[in-house]
């Protein structure tokens, strides 16, 4: 039989909910909210070039949805490297 794995935290170790991870986090729920709150959004004016607002307004999450995962994204990105700094 093995050995079960340690679960004394280490004193050292930072927590893993930080002001980033919350705000990555936030980043990634609006689109969602957004997205499923269809009664703001299921009506056909204004329209935009010809496009009922239905349409341009999901499209127009698509490239909202990229740049708040894209800012989630560096979010964690730079929490991980700091962590790995200082872990060094």
């Amino acid at each position: 039989m093995s050995a079960p794995p340690e679960t004394s935290p280490t004193p050292n170790r930072t927590p893993v909910v930080t002001p980033s991870r919350v705000v990555a986090g936030v980043c990634l729920v609006i689109p969602l909210v957004a997205m499923l709150w269809v009664s703001s959004y299921s009506r056909l004016t204004p329209e935009f070039i010809g496009i009922p607002f239905f349409y341009w307004y999901q499209m127009a999450w698509v490239f909202i949805s990229a740049g708040l995962t894209t800012i989630a994204y560096l979010l964690v990105r730079r929490e991980e490297r700091a962590r790995k700094g200082a872990a060094s």
